[in-house]
């Protein structure tokens, strides 16, 4: 089973990354550009058949490695 973790900055935590895409977007001519955030997007083929199993394996390593849980919040998906 697959499962997706997005990781993404909490709101309030600066977001450097977002800011110089964001004014590149702008010096690239794209008019009306908002706040840009960064994150990331972890795809994990996983052995449970269980869709309860694999969410709990998934947020589990998402916890203790995928995302610093500090400054960032992920979030699980099961497609």
């Amino acid at each position: 089973m697959k499962a997706i973790v997005t990781v993404t900055l909490k709101q309030g935590v600066l977001d450097p990354q977002g800011k110089a895409i964001g004014h590149a977007l702008e010096g690239l001519g794209f008019a009306g550009v908002g706040e840009v955030r960064v994150g990331k997007v972890i795809e994990i083929e996983l052995a449970e058949t269980e869709a309860s199993a694999a969410r709990a394996t998934a947020e589990a390593m998402a916890r203790r490695l995928l995302a610093n849980t500090v400054i960032e919040r992920f979030e699980v998906s099961l497609p």
